[in-house]
């Protein structure tokens, strides 16, 4: 019986800073791993945010996350690994990422991170609660080109250690 554990990638894993140069990237993996198409204007708006999005590289492109600063809330706008990287603790290591950042962030200090996840991706509902996000209610037809059309909206509450 053949092993289920998946090989290590060769050389390591690394993030990379959105930039004008590499947003064609984001676009085409956009593509492939989502079934919403953003427009223009989301990939112009997330070269001016203030949150730096970034995705992550072994040679190759194989994944990426980004987000979006509002008022003391970060919003988790995409999260995603192409398949044959999946189960290698990839996407957990960018979550894990956003999450220590949201946690050292001050001004303002972030108290959650929330994203939206299509209420038929069971996977990525369970990928998101196994590192501490709790579904806060669903919105009714989140989605306008897709079914279905609701979403599960998820949150984790940021903990902050003492005041300095």
């Amino acid at each position: 019986m053949a092993s289920s554990v998946s090989p290590a990638l060769p050389g390591r894993v690394s993030f990379a800073s959105l930039t004008h140069q590499n947003i064609g990237t984001v676009r085409k993996l956009n593509s492939v791993l989502f079934p919403v198409k953003y427009s223009d204007k989301y990939y112009q708006d997330i070269l001016q945010t203030e949150v730096e999005p970034f995705f992550y590289y072994n040679d190759v492109p194989i994944g990426n996350i980004c987000c979006r600063l509002e008022n003391k809330e970060l919003y988790l706008t995409t999260l995603g690994v192409l398949a044959p990287y999946r189960s290698r603790k990839l996407g957990s290591q960018a979550l894990q990422r956003i999450i220590e950042a949201a946690s050292l962030h001050n001004k303002p200090q972030i108290k959650r991170i929330s994203l939206h996840v299509q209420v038929s991706n069971g996977d990525a509902k369970r990928f998101y609660e196994s590192h501490g996000f709790s579904e806060a209610g669903i919105h009714k037809n989140y989605y306008k080109k897709i079914t279905p059309q609701d979403a599960w909206i998820l949150e984790k509450i940021i903990e902050h250690g003492p005041e300095q």
